[in-house]
């Protein structure tokens, strides 16, 4: 179905991989659109609760962007490859199903940029993050200088960016990078694990609460409370709330079934 990416799908959980891997899965044009029309797909069906994203192959999640694509673009044709990039990002970021990124090798420039956009970053020990791009004379283009600074804070965001150092998977976890470290051979397991413990939960709450994180990071902190306020209202017109409770109060396990 697709020349770029590989979807396999089971249990309400889609695993997403990019599949470029004789260039270590570099982003260009071409898997940007797949990914975006991929996600847009995705985000619209009501059995799939949480996509995984990954990248094919044993040594990289997404190496970057592809430099043979960009060396000869003009302005505009930069601009455009970086607008496609955060259509398909922004999408991902906002889509109701819970991200998780399963960063098993080098995550480098599009590629953290990528991890970055997922809900959760799961690192294999040998996961490599970094922003490299300045080092090419040019900036983080897909996101890179908005996210990374609202993950990790201004000051280690700029220090990244500026002098493109990279950092191992501990580092990226000391610094809020990565949300859990654990060995390759276990990262796919571990981001089925944490699936599975999501999928237990109400899912269209939980799509209510990303709504409301990802819009309050982006107001003031009375209109993001406000709108917590109203989502939490909407959450009371659902089985889920009723059957939630009514199980709690019963001491049983809820069978929570609105998305």
């Amino acid at each position: 179905m697709y020349e770029h990416l590989l979807l396999q799908e089971e249990g309400g959980i889609a695993l997403l991989s990019i599949n470029n891997p004789k260039s270590l899965n570099a982003l260009n044009s071409a898997t940007l659109q797949e990914l975006n029309d991929c996600l847009k797909s995705l985000q619209v069906r009501k059995d799939i609760r949480v996509v995984i994203v990954t990248g094919a192959g044993p040594k990289a999640f997404v190496a970057g962007a592809d430099i043979s694509e960009m060396v000869n673009a003009t302005p505009a044709e930069g601009r455009a490859m970086a607008l496609l990039a955060d259509e398909a990002f922004s999408r991902l970021e906002k889509m109701p199903q819970v991200t998780i990124a399963a960063v098993n090798g080098y995550a480098l420039g599009g590629g953290c940029e990528l991890a970055m956009a997922c809900d959760i970053r799961i690192a294999a020990e040998s996961a490599v993050f970094g922003q490299p791009e300045c080092g090419l004379g040019i900036l983080p283009g897909f996101g890179g200088t908005q996210r990374l600074a609202r993950l990790v804070g201004k000051g280690r965001a700029k220090e990244l960016i500026f002098t493109c150092d990279r950092i191992d998977a501990q580092e990226a976890y000391r610094i809020g990078l990565a949300n859990k470290v654990v060995a390759k051979d276990a990262l796919l397991d571990e981001c089925r694990a944490m699936a599975g413990r999501i999928l237990s939960k109400g899912s269209y709450a939980i799509s209510l609460a990303k709504a409301s994180i990802e819009s309050g990071m982006d107001t003031d902190l009375a209109s993001g409370l406000g709108l917590e306020a109203t989502n939490f209202g909407l959450s009371f017109a659902t089985h889920d709330k009723k059957e939630g409770m009514t199980a709690f109060l019963e001491k049983r396990p809820a069978d929570l079934t609105d998305f």
